[in-house]
């Protein structure tokens, strides 16, 4: 008992906080979406709260492991890993749901395997980066730890290109802030750019619309763009103040899409105005920075690898979930963490604030007598 009393003494406890702040916050907008004009215990509600509670005692478990352990179960980890994202294509298991198949069915409820997978890769990420740390000076090093996170990538970008852009964001954060070579990875980059073009022939008719939708924003009829169109309405008529908590128009009459999950800091920003916004932005710069003090302060390169494998995770997707519902980045089906309604992004990011607060415990001298 009292090693456990010493450990939650040293928790960054502005960093556990803040987790509180972003469920209230996310259960009272989900409660909005019932467009009843008051607090209502909907359905999703519920299932937010249950997931909440889930994640919280998820990122107890968590904070409670040393994150050394993990390096010990690595091959295992990969392994499973791998597995957990082919179960989507067992017949009967696998859910399909917004042009892909993405989910595993639980029978009382749905999983998303991409969105736990992404703190296992930057996990495996990590370790492999923290050992082959100087080989990233090289073109071979890098392309070799690359190669090691490819698996998750490609099997997610299959059926979910977001989840896929924020395991390869993540691992881009990781490799710099190892010490890749700054002129080779200008090099990557611009060859990279050259092969989006090729990557865009493999992706299914789904993925393509969005990104057609995104190139051609004035033409209404493809895919996703009236949504969107929807969805800056909505932004823009919320002005500075908004137009108050519950009291939505676009939100009420329907025309914004996916409002609990995709297109829910449209409906924040239609009743909660600019201020709103700017203020779970703020608490989101916040949250990101307490991250940033434990990397920088980790006892060693792994545990620092992996706290910028987060703010790479969080940072990607708060920016592609607000920038596409303002279509200045495609629809993707990122969720806004922390906010957006669904139990798999909350587990995932639970986990994330977990494996984070109990490496800043571990950055500390502790006395366990």
């Amino acid at each position: 008992m009292n090693y456990f009393w010493n450990l939650l003494k040293n928790v960054d406890k502005f960093l556990a906080i803040l987790p509180v702040f972003f469920a209230a916050f996310s259960i009272i907008m989900i409660a909005s979406t019932a467009n009843q004009g008051q607090f209502v215990f909907s359905s999703s509600v519920k299932t937010q709260i249950t997931a909440y509670c889930i994640g919280f005692a998820a990122m107890i478990v968590v904070l409670f492991i040393d994150y050394h352990f993990y390096l010990s179960i690595e091959k295992i980890l990969y392994a499973a890993s791998i597995l957990f994202l082919l179960s989507v294509h067992i017949p009967s298991l696998g859910h399909s749901e917004y042009g892909g198949a993405r989910w595993i069915n639980l029978g009382f409820t749905t999983f998303q395997p991409s969105e736990l997978v992404k703190i296992s890769m930057v996990l495996l990420s990590a370790m492999y980066i923290s050992r082959n740390r100087d080989s990233l000076k090289e073109f071979k090093g890098v392309a070799l730890s690359f190669l090691y996170a490819v698996p998750f990538i490609v099997i997610v970008l299959l059926e979910d290109l977001g989840s896929a852009v924020v395991m390869g964001f993540a691992w881009v954060v990781m490799v710099f802030f190892a010490g890749i070579n700054y002129k080779l990875f200008a090099e990557l980059s611009a060859a990279t750019a050259f092969l989006i073009p090729v990557v865009y022939r493999f992706l299914s008719g789904t993925q393509k619309d969005r990104i057609d939708a995104f190139l051609n924003p004035d033409n209404l009829l493809l895919p996703g763009n009236w949504q969107v169109w929807q969805s800056k309405i909505a932004i823009g008529s919320g002005g500075l103040f908004g137009k108050g908590l519950f009291a939505g128009t676009q939100k009420k009459l329907e025309f914004l899409p996916v409002q609990k999950s995709d297109f829910i800091f449209s409906v924040i920003a239609e009743e909660l105005g600019l201020l709103g916004g700017a203020l779970l932005i703020l608490l989101y710069t916040v949250f990101l920075y307490r991250i940033l003090k434990i990397a920088i302060n980790a006892k060693d390169l792994y545990g620092a690898l992996v706290s910028m494998g987060f703010i790479g995770m969080f940072l990607f997707q708060i920016f592609e979930n607000i920038a596409m519902t303002m279509g200045i980045m495609p629809v993707t089906g990122v969720t806004l963490p922390f906010i957006s309604y669904g139990g798999s992004s909350i587990l995932s990011c639970m986990v994330a604030v977990g494996l984070v607060l109990n490496i800043g415990i571990r950055n500390k001298i502790i006395n366990f007598s």
